[in-house]
């Protein structure tokens, strides 16, 4: 099946992610970047965490993100660790983040 060009630098390709948007050439998914941003890390910070991608992607993914929040938080909640199997040692550092 063919990938679907959502934007600029977002698509959709059945075969990566089961079809979430990522940012085209890559298997980064939007929801990677929106996780990264939520936790309050800038758009020019992230591509220290995510040094494949250019500051254009990022602003792109962020703004097809606010677009279609519905979706992109519906792939973030399935996607989220329980608190459960969250190790205690990874809980303290996010805890003092």
């Amino acid at each position: 099946m063919a990938t679907k060009a959502l934007s600029r630098y977002v698509n959709r390709n059945p075969e990566i992610l089961g079809g979430e948007p990522i940012i085209t050439g890559t298997r980064t998914s939007v929801r990677a970047i929106v996780g990264l941003w939520r936790m309050g890390i800038m758009p020019e910070e992230i591509l220290s965490h995510l040094p494949h991608l250019t500051l254009a992607q990022v602003f792109d993914a962020l703004s097809f993100y606010l677009d279609n929040q519905g979706e992109i938080n519906d792939y973030i909640e399935k996607n989220r660790v329980p608190d459960e199997l969250v190790h205690p040692s990874v809980k303290s550092v996010l805890s003092t983040s």
